[in-house]
Parts: structure tokens; sequence; C-alpha cells
């Protein structure tokens, strides 16, 4: 409870100063809405369901995206830590990429695939791939290497050895990856949905980029809170909890 209060102590002294910002005027409401400017705009999206529709599309598109990138990026990063040529190869490329803004793949997507669902679908996938990868990657290569080698004099081989010594002792390195994969990909998609408008479902990419066109900076201000609370529950409710679980299952905290 402590911690809760804390933190609801100093949401609440951010809110303050930025209400005591804007009724000083020293920067205009265009600039600088007031927090009751934006809880108006919030309440009003929430009753005209605009907001939840827009969640909605974007947590589909997210999550699918996500999906497909931890398919891929999981295998992916166990191979480059096991083969050294994979590690050459594949490792370097993701290790490049990687580095790469995620708006850069924008308008590869929109060439290759046009104003659709696919080209938001790649943006996503590219944005997630690389760093789920390489944390795999690092996961693998930070476990010690006694435990493997106690397997092995214990008869463990091949893919028994994956399944049974090098994957669960890898975990915690993996959610964390999962983790960073989730906040890549975020990012991936507001970039995608800002600058590709489809007639398939506008997201809070998209009501971003309106605000900003109508000059509706309540309307900026409070799609990117949701954006920020959307994150902030993720990690609570998903991700926190299994590092939790799998730290402790391993001993790495008290």
């Amino acid at each position: 409870m402590n911690r809760v209060l804390r933190s609801a102590v100093f949401f609440l002294l951010i809110a303050l100063l930025w209400q005591g910002i804007a009724m000083s005027e020293r920067l205009s409401s265009y600039l600088l809405p007031s927090p009751l400017s934006v809880v108006r705009y919030l309440y009003g999206a929430v009753v005209d369901l605009s907001l939840f529709a827009a969640a909605w599309v974007t947590l589909k598109r997210l999550v699918l995206g996500y999906a497909i990138g931890l398919l891929f990026g999981l295998p992916l990063g166990l191979l480059t830590a096991e083969f050294r040529l994979c590690r050459d190869t594949i490792g370097l490329l993701a290790l490049g990429l990687q580095t790469l803004p995620s708006i850069c793949w924008v308008p590869l997507a929109l060439l290759w695939f046009g104003q659709t669902e696919s080209a938001m679908l790649f943006v996503v996938i590219m944005g997630s791939l690389w760093s789920v990868l390489i944390a795999t990657q690092t996961g693998v290569q930070t476990m010690p290497p006694i435990y493997v080698r106690a397997a092995r004099t214990m008869g463990s081989k091949g893919l028994h050895t994956w399944l049974k010594v090098i994957l669960p002792a890898s975990l915690p390195f993996l959610v964390s990856g999962m983790k960073q994969g989730w906040a890549f990909a975020w990012r991936s998609l507001m970039a995608a949905e800002i600058y590709v408008t489809i007639l398939t479902g506008f997201g809070l990419g998209q009501l971003l980029h309106y605000g900003r066109e109508l000059h509706a900076m309540d309307q900026v201000i409070g799609v990117m809170l949701v954006i920020v609370l959307i994150g902030l529950l993720a990690d609570r409710l998903f991700f926190s909890p299994w590092e939790r679980f799998l730290y402790r299952r391993w001993g790495a905290t008290g």
C-alpha cells in the first residue's frame, strides 16, 4: 500500500504542477491544455466509445505483430546462441537492424504493401523481432555452462538438453527480452499508425495524428496518456508477475 500511496502522491504532484503552469498562462492553451481539458476530452471519447474502438484496433494489431515476432525471434535467438555460423550471419544482421529506428520501416512497408493492414503488421514485426532475437541469444549465452555439462554427464543430449535445461535456465532472460520486444512493438505500431491511414480501422496512432492536424492538444495528450496507461497495465498484469516468479524460482531475488 505504501508503494501505491507514493505513486499516487507523485502523479498528483505532477498534475498539480501541470495545472499551475496552465493557469499561469505562460504557455497558450494551444500548446499546453489544462489537465481538466484533457479529462473532458477523455470523458467525451469514452462516452462516444471512440477511444475504446481505437484502443481495440491498436491492440489487435499489436498482439498479432508481437506474436509473430516472438514466433520467429525466439527460435532464431536460440539458433544464434548455439551455432557460430548463425551468430556471424543472423546475429550480426539482427544487431544492425535492431538499431534502426522503427519509423524507417514505414516507407518500405508503404511501397511493398500500400495502405493496408499488412503494412502495419510488417512494421510491428520488424520492430519486435530483432530485439527478441538478441535478448534470447544473450539469455542463453549468459546461462552458466555448468548446467549443460552436468546434464550431459547424466545422459541428456540433443533436444532433451534444450527443452529441459537450456530453455528453463534462460527463462528469466527470455521474459526480459519479451518485455523489451513488447516495448519496441508499441513504438513501431505508433509510427505505423501515424503515417499509414487505412479504412479497416483507426487506432490510437491515427487519433494522435488527427489531433495534431486539428490542433487539438487535449486530444494528443489524452491519447498519449492512454498509451502510457496501456503500457503500464501490460507490464503490471503480464510481465512483472512472470519476472518476479522466475527470479524467485531461480534464486535471483530474496
